[in-house]
Order: structure tokens, then sequence, then C-alpha cells
């Protein structure tokens, strides 16, 4: 959060084995009602305030693209998912849940077992590749509806276009594509910054704060930060996004109470 340059309202989002995605809400500990936990932020001195955070955590993200690779051969290694994924312009009506051992937030379902469906006979490894790569997306937009309602209407920090900004890091957003579906699917901007290892990068900046090398406005300085990110932008109508998160919240409740208890 800190390596991101989270204020109060702002969120960031890592993409790894796993996703992980925080809000900061301020001062402010929220109980949650839609599935979160509420955590820490960050505390930038003995007497500096607490900011606390609403957190959401994702068990299967780029997991699932060694999956692909791994178990199916369908790609040699992670880097290829992006390439395949581009043969086709849409998912062709698939839709991949990788509840491999469950589902983490909000639903917490842990008879949940993994799904792909809506395949047909023209459905290929392109599609399928597309569809593990939404399926993140997907997921991480659930996590950012719920941690919206629990925070309240217009708890979110906007900017200047009136537009909420996902911050995103980890060795996953080094796939374009990736980065470009989530922008399309949570129809606002989503922002790489050009060091995508931010989690370091937030120790550096605490314990250059805490010498007295930088100071707060510095670390926050976001305007900066922004002119060297690179921002994907939605490029999806609303009615198809409307439609598409649909049919993922169908394929979801599919993957419920389908744990085989003599395995």
């Amino acid at each position: 959060m800190l390596g991101q340059s989270c204020r109060k309202g702002e969120a960031k989002s890592t993409y790894g084995t796993g996703a992980f995605i925080l809000l900061n809400t301020g001062e402010e500990i929220i109980q949650s009602k839609h599935g979160l936990l509420s955590t820490l932020a960050f505390k930038l001195g003995p007497k500096a305030p607490t900011n606390y955070a609403l957190e959401g955590s994702i068990a299967i993200a780029g997991a699932a693209v060694q999956w692909l690779r791994d178990s199916l051969g369908i790609i040699s290694s992670a880097s290829e998912i992006e390439e395949l994924a581009l043969k086709v312009e849409s998912c062709g009506g698939v839709y991949f849940v990788p509840a491999f051992n469950g589902l983490f937030a909000p639903w917490w379902r842990d008879d949940a077992r993994g799904v792909c469906i809506g395949i047909t006979r023209f459905t290929s490894k392109a599609h399928i590749a597309r569809a593990v790569l939404e399926s993140m997306c997907f997921q991480v937009k659930d996590l950012l509806d719920s941690m919206h309602k629990d925070a309240g209407e217009g708890s979110e920090v906007k900017n200047e276009k009136g537009e909420f900004l996902l911050r995103v890091d980890g060795g996953a957003t080094v796939n374009s594509l990736l980065m470009q579906i989530q922008a399309d699917l949570l129809g606002s901007p989503v922002v790489r910054p050009a060091d995508i290892e931010t989690t370091a990068l937030g120790a550096a900046y605490a314990a250059r704060l805490a010498v007295g090398f930088w100071t707060e406005d510095e670390i926050f300085a976001s305007e900066e930060k922004l002119k060297t990110a690179t921002i994907f932008r939605s490029t999806l109508n609303e009615e198809l996004r409307k439609k598409k998160v649909e049919s993922w919240c169908k394929a979801v409740s599919r993957t419920f109470d389908l744990v085989d208890l003599s395995l």
C-alpha cells in the first residue's frame, strides 16, 4: 500500500500466484459485511495515525497460468499465455473459475471446485487461455465491488475526470493483455507503475521516511508517479460489461457444492 502511495479511498491489487486487493480506509476500521477482512495498511511513526484497509485475497491467479503450463501443457512458459490469448478477440463464451481448492473472498466456499463452462466444438486453447486471464480480472472486480459496498458511497478517491484508479503491481502485471482486460471489466483505469515490485519499494519509503531522507508529501506525490506509469483504459461498452459479469456470476454459482468427499 505504501509502495503504491495509496491514501484513504485508494486501492491496489497485487497479481502473483494469488492476488491481493487492499482499499485504504484511513483511520477507520470497517467491519466488512461482504466477505472481506479488516487489516492494517501502515503507520508511519510512533505518533503518526494508523491507516487501516479492507482486504480481499484470491487463492488462484497466476497459479492458473502455471496449471495451463504444468498440468495441461497448453503453454510451455507463463509468458506465452498473452500471445496465445491474443489469437482470439474474446473468450468465445467460455468462462473459467479456478476454484481448485474452494473460493476465497468474497465467496468463502470451501465446497467449490474449478469449472470451465461455455465450451463448444469451436473452442480452442486460445479461448481457454483468454478465459484464464479473464478469471483473474473477474475475481478482482468481485472484491472491489464488495469493498465499495462496505466503505460506502463516495468513499473512493477519483481523479479530475471522475475516474477511480486501480493501482496494480506484481509479476503478472507485465502481461499487458491482462491489464487491459482488467480495465475493461472494471470500466475504470488501471495504473501499472514503472516499478512493479512495490512491496520492496514501500519498505524503502518507510526506511527513508524514518531517517528523514523523504517526507510524507514526497512519498505520496502520486501525480509524479502517474507520469511514468502505464495507464490502461476501458474499451468495453457498459452493456457488454454487464452481460459478461452476469455470465461470470452464473459460472461461479456452478462451482458450489462440487467437492467430492470420496477423493
